[in-house]
């Protein structure tokens, strides 16, 4: 989908740039290294791109892939599994990494078209972030789009302020599930959707 990205303006690239500086020289790295000289150039516009989810809202996010089809009223399930994903630990700035989302809903006279899924859950997690809020936040945008409450996110990912800081245990994996509507209620709905994601 051709869109225009929303940068960081020059000010703000200007100020991540010298807080970077500020970082380096705080932990003892030599500014004048021809390693570090570029630097702060290159986080900044490494935050730009990887933090373009923080300059739109979720009713934004659902304007801009909000494509639907309209369908006759059904009460069968759609599931998108192992969506690829990655996103910043809102508490240390550390990586969530190794993220699968998948999500399932049940139409209500609209479906909306499978790519857009993946696009939602990519700008999501172009945010500082919680994994509890990811949910979340999809399942918002979701339900703007499509007009139902019949929504199931769940998440599974690794988040390195687990895995290489404070307790350094690789390997483990944060779930979290945000259930909507019918799948709060029905056991078994909830269970075929978890079979899915195994």
């Amino acid at each position: 989908m051709d869109r225009e990205t929303r940068h960081l303006s020059k000010d703000n690239i200007s100020k991540i740039k010298n807080a970077v500086k500020d970082i380096l020289e705080a932990l003892g790295a030599d500014l004048n290294s021809s390693d570090i000289t570029e630097t702060p150039d290159r986080v900044a516009r490494m935050y730009d791109e990887v933090f373009e989810g923080m300059r739109y809202t979720n009713k934004e996010i659902a304007a801009l892939f909000g494509k639907c089809f309209e369908v006759a009223k059904t009460s069968d399930m759609v599931c998108l599994t192992d969506i690829d994903t990655f996103s910043y630990c809102e508490h240390h700035l550390a990586l969530m990494y190794n993220m699968k989302v998948g999500v399932a809903y049940i139409p209500r006279k609209k479906i909306i078209g499978l790519s857009k899924i993946p696009r939602i859950v990519d700008m999501v997690c172009k945010r500082l972030q919680l994994q509890e809020k990811i949910g979340n936040d999809i399942a918002d945008i979701l339900e703007m789009i499509l007009g139902t409450k019949d929504i199931m996110v769940v998440i599974k990912g690794e988040h390195s302020c687990v895995t290489t800081r404070g307790i350094r245990k690789p390997g483990t994996v944060t779930t979290t599930t945000c259930l909507r509507g019918v799948f709060k209620k029905n056991e078994n709905l909830r269970k075929e959707f978890l079979l899915q994601i195994k």
